[in-house]
């Protein structure tokens, strides 16, 4: 198979009669809806067998906040159990990984295990598009899953992922965190020694922390730390979140004299959690179902955080 790309000005007749196929004969799409101004800024995706037939399409562009979109996906009938959208759709996400810090879609409800199989999880409640069913999904970490191979059939997956995603770098954290906050229902806590700006001043966290907090007043979100100089000398995006949301939001300091943990974490509900073996090096791991390892973390944490103390010089910083 070959992958072929193209711009709108070069558009080859085999997509378009690929996606009147599939979406405007097979799925009754209205052929005013199938086109959009969106077609003009994607890369457009082909997959051609060795003789040259067309097997899949789908078109890749740019959305806000530096995301990037996944679309039009549409495979031949004779070729949906045959691997051709998985080999499309990994050609995408590689392409993807260096241009955009996340990637996002709208899937058919009957395509989400597709989806999910490759490393996207949901994030809305079923909606109706061309009058078919559809779920937003997300995908924040395409690179960690093209570069490991997952141990279960839905990478990322809170409370089914049972693989040990491993720590290489600031990215491979970043990725992993967004993804665990993003699908966080009830607890989000934070254990490190600073809230170091390369790792958590982030605005996709951020917005994740921010629907978490809104989603119900049994919302617990903390930040544990030892020290708070680095957010009294720079602003930082969690710190402003935390004030306008202080019900929801808490940052405590370690009171060294008490028992504390000696590695970073991050846990999220009750089977989400990222370690790292130290607070001096990035390195470490990331499991998404995990009820077993999120137990003694999550009660050293609790530990201490009984013990912390308010930071004053945050508190008297103005907005």
């Amino acid at each position: 198979m070959n992958t072929e790309r193209y711009g709108w000005d070069q558009l080859p007749d085999a997509i378009t009669q690929l996606r009147q196929t599939v979406f405007t004969q097979e799925q009754q799409v209205p052929p005013e809806l199938e086109w959009d101004e969106t077609d003009r800024i994607a890369t457009h995706y082909l997959v051609r067998d060795d003789s040259g037939t067309p097997l899949a399409t789908a078109r890749l562009y740019p959305e806000e906040d530096g995301a990037g979109g996944i679309g039009r996906m549409a495979v031949s009938r004779e070729q949906r159990t045959l691997g051709v959208g998985t080999v499309l759709l990994r050609e995408m996400m590689h392409d993807a990984f260096s241009e955009y810090d996340y990637l996002v879609l709208s899937a058919q409800e009957g395509a989400v295990d597709f989806y999910r199989r490759l490393g996207f999880y949901v994030v809305s409640d079923t909606y109706m598009d061309a009058g078919i069913p559809h779920r937003a999904m997300r995908c924040t970490a395409p690179g960690l899953l093209l570069d490991q191979e997952p141990e279960t059939r839905c990478p990322f997956l809170l409370a089914s992922d049972t693989t040990s995603w491993q720590i290489k770098g600031e990215t491979d954290q970043l990725q992993l965190v967004r993804a665990l906050a993003d699908q966080a229902t009830r607890r989000f806590w934070l254990y490190d020694t600073t809230l170091s700006h390369g790792l958590y001043d982030d605005h996709f966290l951020t917005e994740a922390l921010s629907r978490l907090a809104r989603r119900s007043r049994h919302s617990d979100i903390r930040f544990l730390i030892h020290d708070d100089y680095p957010l009294v000398k720079r602003r930082h995006r969690l710190v402003q979140l935390m004030r306008r949301l202080p019900s929801r939001i808490s940052l405590g300091l370690v009171n060294t004299t008490y028992p504390h943990g000696d590695r970073p974490c991050v846990i999220a509900d009750d089977s989400g959690v990222l370690i790292r073996h130290d607070f001096d090096h990035i390195e470490g791991f990331a499991n998404f179902s995990a009820p077993r390892r999120v137990r003694p973390f999550g009660e050293d944490f609790a530990r201490a955080w009984d013990y912390s103390r308010e930071s004053i010089e945050l508190r008297q910083l103005p907005f």
